[in-house]
Order: C-alpha cells, then structure tokens, then sequence
C-alpha cells in the first residue's frame, strides 16, 4: 500500500512538471534564430517560391558572350565587373569559428529535390537557412574550401559586407579551367556559351577573381536567372542597410560527377536577426534545350530542338595561341577597331566584352596604351 502511494505521489510531480513545460511554450510563435539547424535536406513541397525575373548579366563570372546584358533593374543591379585580377584565396577573421557553424553536412537530398521543369530554383527547408548562429558577430569574414581529388570545388561560407565587397576592377578569369569545364556554344543559349565560370560567392560581394576554390563549370542559366537574383538581393541589402549578412553556397556534385548538379544558396542577415535577408534554395545547373553529361561536362542539343550547335571559330595561328586567344577576353568599343584588356580604357562607355580570338576575327588590333 505504501509502495502504491508513493508511485502515485512521482507520477503527480512529474505530471505537474511536464505540464509546466507546455505552458511555458507559446504555441504559434517560433523564434526563426532557434530553427537554423543543419537539416537542410527538408524539401518544400508545396511549392516554388519565384522571383521576380532579373534582367541583368552576372558579369564577370560567364564565358564572354557576343553581346552585352547591361539592363538591368535598380532593385537588382551588379557591380560592374571590369579587368585588373586578384587572386584571393582565402580571407578571414579571428572569430570565423565563432560565427557560424561549418561542420555537419550541407548537401541536399538530390533525390528529393524535384526534377528540373523549367524554373531555374526551388525553396529548401521551407526557405529557412541551415545556417547555425553561434553568437551575433557581425566580423566579416571569407571561407573557401580547397578543392578535391578531383579538382571540385567545396563548400564557400562567408559573412558579407561591405567590408568584403570588390575595391578594384575585376581581373581576367579565362585562365581557370573549372572541374568538368568544355568551351562551347550553342545558339539556344543567351550569349552562345553554354558554360560560365560561375562565381560561388559573386564577385560584387566577395571581390574575388580567379580563385580557383570558388569558380565552378555552371551553365549561363543557372549563372544568370538562378543564381544572380539572389546575389543582386543581398547587395542591394548590404548597401542599402550597411548590415552583414552570413552567406554560404555548396556546390552539390552526385558521386564522381565533374560538374555540379546545382548549388544550394543560405543567406541569413545579422544585425536584423533575418527580417532582412532569409533564404534557403536550390538552384538547378541545367540549360533549357540542352542535355548534359554531368559525369564529363559534355552536351548536346536535346531532342528534338532543331537549331544547329556552333562551335568557336577556328585559329589560323598555331594550336597553342589559339586556345590562349579563346580563353582571354578582352574589350572592344561601339566606335573604333582597337581592343583592350581595361574596360575603362580610353573612357570607352558600355564596351563589350569578346574573347581575344573573336575581336581579331572581326578586325580589331592590340591598343597599345592598356597593353
């Protein structure tokens, strides 16, 4: 009978106790800064959250295309991406460890991501960041990992601001053979190339050039309407704010892949605790009426699609200046028949950007004042 009593007497204070917790929970509300876990392999299925399309070239990090995109959106705008290379590999603080937790696994499910049906992204996670918030540091700071056996690149965290912005004209980037990287085009495609040299953190918010630790083989759809609006969001943010905003892109390869299947994208602003900058997507690296070879970067035209492939013009020089003039890009004025590797030389005004090759081909001769 005793027994009996005191068993009933435990199970009254721990009834009591766990009615305690649930009354201390404000059911409904849920402080966003808590739910940044690492469990980003949540797939929202209920839908794509779509942004508004950007008009605008994400310069500097793509093939040089035949014409230039310089529309583009106030909101939404990039820096200018000139010439005068950098070669940062890595910037950091003392409290990098202390800002955000890089450990644990970032990739996506891939099999949970939907299949690619014509939009360039979907939200992960319910569009909440993975990103783990140890304290509310707002020391910028920049993080590349180094590449793989197979010359892949990893994952790119950083805390942007305008600290970590370009100072300087951004440099020649043809020299950077990105994992899986072919050379070719196709007239499908804005700008002919299929491939860009894609940027994991921009250019206008790293100010990094040919670090060959954030430069993947992307497509220019992908470079442009996936990724780029996201870039142009936190910029303006920053600008505009002067806030900070911790920011990290993974590449997701599937098995011994060379080219990346897509890259997932976390921004979470500071100072602000997320109200302004909160994102968590995916964005597909896949080229509308282009199939791809991921295991080698190889393509073709998909079925069906008609337009006949185009490839860079040969070289009448021999075969070593031939690829060095198809992987330099060089500026070339509205007016005139000389070509530049300054953008701002001879205050030219919107010049277009070509590779060597192509200017030669057209006509245009070395200007001897920015050579």
């Amino acid at each position: 009978m005793k027994n009996k009593k005191l068993i009933a007497i435990i199970a009254g204070v721990v009834a009591l106790f766990f009615i305690g917790l649930i009354g201390g929970v404000d059911e409904g509300t849920t402080d966003v800064t808590t739910t940044l876990t690492s469990t980003t392999e949540i797939i929202s299925q209920t839908g794509v959250t779509e942004l508004e399309s950007v008009g605008a070239s994400k310069e500097g990090d793509d093939e040089p295309s035949d014409k230039p995109s310089d529309d583009k959106p106030s909101s939404q705008k990039a820096t200018e991406a000139a010439s005068q290379e950098t070669t940062k590999e890595e910037k950091t603080t003392a409290k990098e460890t202390s800002s955000v937790s890089t450990s644990g696994s970032y990739k996506v499910n891939l099999s949970k991501i939907p299949a690619f049906s014509g939009s360039p992204y979907v939200t992960v996670n319910n569009n909440i960041p993975g990103l783990t918030l140890n304290d509310r540091t707002s020391t910028y700071f920049e993080s590349y990992t180094p590449l793989d056996s197979m010359g892949r690149c990893g994952v790119a965290v950083a805390c942007l601001g305008k600290e970590t912005m370009p100072t300087e004209d951004r440099g020649e980037i043809g020299s950077v053979k990105p994992s899986g990287w072919h050379s070719v085009k196709y007239d499908v495609v804005d700008g002919k190339y299929l491939y860009n040299r894609c940027h994991l953190i921009g250019f206008q918010l790293s100010g990094e050039n040919a670090n060959t630790r954030n430069l993947i083989t992307g497509t220019r759809y992908m470079n442009v309407d996936g990724m780029l609006p996201f870039e142009n969001m936190v910029a303006d943010y920053i600008k505009e704010t002067n806030n900070h905003v911790l920011y990290r892109v993974t590449p997701v390869f599937k098995g011994d892949e060379l080219v990346a299947r897509g890259v997932q994208i976390e921004a979470y602003s500071v100072e602000d605790e997320g109200e302004g900058i909160c994102f968590n997507v995916y964005c597909y690296n896949n080229q509308p009426d282009v199939e791809i070879d991921y295991s080698t970067g190889s393509s073709q035209l998909a079925a069906g699609v008609s337009v006949p492939e185009t490839t860079q013009k040969p070289s009448t020089t021999s075969a070593q200046t031939n690829d060095e003039n198809n992987s330099e890009t060089v500026w070339i004025p509205k007016s005139g028949k000389k070509y530049h590797c300054k953008s701002n030389c001879s205050r030219m005004k919107n010049p277009t950007e070509v590779t060597k090759q192509e200017a030669i081909d057209m006509g245009y001769t070395q200007c001897g004042t920015c050579y």
